[in-house]
């Protein structure tokens, strides 16, 4: 009997249409000899959807007429099954539609990147590919994962980080205490979004506030951190969990600025020569990139040491993508930041390690049978009703 994977996808997210993208590389390249794909998308108003017309790219152009062709519906836990169910629900006939084994969130950014699906998936007790609440709400919040790093003494570069409403309330206070903590060019980000989402340079105070300006039509807190002037770019992949994770090879994105753009990572690299787009499924895969890296055998050590142990500090599970900022004049190696399922299923440094995508994808189903086995075993209530023993004590009337 074939394992059936749901993949959820798309969502209330800047990152809506990243998010099919993704989903759109995982459908194509699950093995349907071993897996049934029920694809389950979540529309901008927040609505999810089924059909048959999910699993092809060329459907999604526009969207409005596909929402007409699609069914409506929600997922319950029976208690037995996890159940694909129409929703409204008909007054007569079988409203369960299918029903999931597995669930695959490829959703980019808000309320997928940032553990939320995480959560909901937990709810339904279905195994699911990627990282737990706490990891992927850590590794989506730039402040938050900078935190951590800090505090397990993983080099990363040094910031500022505050609450849109208080730069607004004390906007000299904060731009003088940058300017003592961090020197210029600065990079000034949106606290929690991905796709290079809200983030730009400022190379003097006016730049500066203009950015922070910026940044916050993104996001209600705002990270300021030193930039590299002569930098080097190196990204590195890990698949598995807490217990067992190995380093992919490591690649150097090639973006046409300084800063890697939503432009550079999913709409330039989709394109022909001829300027049409092809597919535009391949999102970060038709980035320019060097693969391998051009770096030195102890730099690629040092890289891939450090991309396990961050993605065994924040907690990961499945596969997550580690970038990296390399100081050319000093060979310094910092963390950028981590991007986890969705965002990086980063199957083309696994396939310069000779792992298919078809493989990474088996593997991550493994592994997320392997947590829920493992969360099994875990006591979440006691035998003993304290309810029906201290009734008396907590006020409850016979």
């Amino acid at each position: 009997m074939k394992i059936k994977i749901g993949v959820i996808f798309g969502g209330r997210s800047v990152e809506h249409e990243i998010s099919i993208i993704t989903a759109n590389q995982a459908m194509t390249n699950i093995n349907e000899e071993k897996y049934e794909i029920v694809p389950i998308y979540i529309s901008k108003a927040g609505l999810m959807y089924t059909g048959e017309k999910l699993l092809k790219l060329e459907f999604y152009k526009d969207l409005d007429n596909l929402l007409k062709e699609l069914t409506p519906i929600t997922i319950v836990n029976n208690g037995k099954n996890v159940n694909i169910v129409r929703y409204p629900m008909k007054k007569l006939g079988n409203n369960i539609i299918n029903t999931i084994d597995v669930a695959f969130p490829t959703m980019h950014g808000t309320n997928g990147e940032d553990g939320t699906i995480a959560g909901y998936l937990e709810m339904l007790q279905v195994p699911y590919i990627g990282c737990d609440m706490l990891s992927a709400s850590i590794g989506m919040d730039k402040i938050m994962m900078r935190r951590v790093l800090k505090e397990a003494q993983i080099p990363s570069l040094d910031y500022v980080a505050f609450y849109s409403t208080d730069y607004i309330k004390e906007e000299e206070k904060i731009i003088n205490e940058i300017e003592e903590k961090l020197r210029y060019p600065l990079i000034v980000k949106a606290g929690n979004l991905g796709s290079s989402v809200g983030i730009k340079k400022a190379k003097t105070d006016t730049e500066l506030k203009e950015a922070i300006e910026y940044s916050m039509q993104f996001s209600d807190r705002v990270m300021v951190e030193n930039a590299i002037v002569n930098l080097k770019e190196v990204n590195c992949s890990i698949i598995g969990d807490t217990s067992n994770a190995i380093a992919s090879e490591c690649e150097e994105p090639l973006g046409s600025d300084e800063i890697l753009s939503y432009q550079d990572k999913y709409i330039s690299g989709g394109k022909t020569k001829a300027g049409e787009v092809a597919g535009g499924s391949k999102g970060m895969a038709t980035l320019q990139r060097k693969l391998p890296a051009e770096i030195s055998d102890e730099m690629k050590s040092e890289i891939q040491e450090l991309a396990i142990k961050t993605f065994k500090v924040l907690g990961c599970s499945g596969v997550s993508r580690i970038d990296f900022l390399v100081d050319n004049d000093t060979n310094d190696v910092y963390v950028n930041e981590i991007n986890t399922i969705p965002g990086a299923l980063s199957y083309y440094l696994w396939e310069a390690t000779g792992k298919t995508f078809e493989k990474e994808i088996d593997e991550l189903v493994d592994i997320a049978l392997k947590r829920k086995r493992e969360r099994e075993k875990l006591v979440f209530s006691y035998d003993q009703n304290i309810l029906a023993l201290q009734g008396n004590k907590i006020g409850i009337k016979k």
